[in-house]
């Protein structure tokens, strides 16, 4: 009878800490829902309070992790979720002292993210007819937008004339994404085509509201299989492509940084793949006999 409360004062916790990274750190809906799921986790395996977690019963779970045969990516969410958790422990004086501190986790294996090639991209971006698909392909690539920030784009945040739009990032962190001129002229087209005087979500479905990420994931997965590529690819990996094209084509790390609305270089650092071209073009500038 006695392990109720404890286990009711636990999940107390864990709705307080996803309600602070809903409200106050805006997190995705992805986000909140992996790390309450990894929480969980870890409260089914722990015998104790969380008052009482310690860095010997962290060190543990990661033996546990490790026998169970995660791979690497899935114990650094895993630890990332009671890190952060155990952070906002601390923060809320519920805790004294944040016992993953310290804790030593395996070396995270950084993957080459996938990306297209910019015949491949171009031919992605002709194959719509329909011209509010085209408008957000063209809009996700030439703005390097994540697919959360495109739909969530409203009539007055952009400026067609400036060539610019208004994004609101991670942490509610807002930026200005260049559009390129097909970009901006295929925009003016499906602005014209949607033909709506009051202002709204800039991206709509047929009943007039907010387009979804699913539904525009559905309308990618459409145009992939239309010209020849892999429908598995997402949404995401156009923003991939658009880095990778930035940077093959001698843009700085900096610059790149700051289109993404990265927060750390470090994060825009995955793009520094050396690439068939980057190599020609540094082999032809350089090499005496190219």
């Amino acid at each position: 009878m006695q392990a109720h409360p404890k286990a009711d004062a636990g999940d107390n916790l864990i709705d307080g800490f996803i309600d602070y990274l809903r409200a106050e750190r805006d997190a995705s809906p992805l986000t909140l829902r992996n790390y309450s799921a990894e929480l969980l986790a870890f409260q089914a395996w722990r015998k104790t309070p969380w008052k009482n977690v310690d860095s010997f019963q962290l060190r543990g779970y990661l033996v546990h992790l490790n026998e169970r045969q995660y791979d690497r990516p899935t114990i650094h969410l895993k630890m990332s979720a009671l890190r952060s958790f155990f952070k906002w422990l601390v923060r809320t004086e519920q805790i004294k002292q944040n016992p993953v501190v310290g804790l030593t986790l395996p070396k995270k294996q950084r993957k080459l993210p996938k990306f297209l090639t910019i015949q491949q991209v171009e031919a992605l971006l002709n194959a719509p007819t329909n011209i509010r698909d085209k408008a957000i392909l063209e809009t996700l690539y030439s703005g390097g937008l994540r697919i959360h920030e495109l739909v969530g784009l409203n009539d007055e945040d952009l400026d067609l004339l400036g060539e610019v739009v208004r994004v609101r990032g991670k942490g509610k962190k807002e930026r200005l994404a260049p559009l390129g001129a097909p970009c901006v002229e295929t925009l003016q087209k499906y602005l014209t085509a949607r033909n709506r005087s009051a202002r709204g979500p800039l991206f709509v479905n047929k009943f007039g509201g907010r387009l979804t990420a699913r539904s525009c994931q559905r309308m990618l997965k459409k145009y992939l299989i239309e010209v020849g590529l892999d429908p598995s690819l997402t949404p995401h990996k156009l923003r991939h492509s658009f880095a990778t094209h930035m940077l093959d084509a001698g843009a700085d790390l900096r610059s790149v940084q700051e289109l993404l609305g990265h927060a750390n270089l470090s994060t825009t650092q995955i793009y520094t793949h050396i690439t068939p071209e980057r190599l020609k073009k540094v082999y032809d500038k350089a090499h005496p006999r190219a």
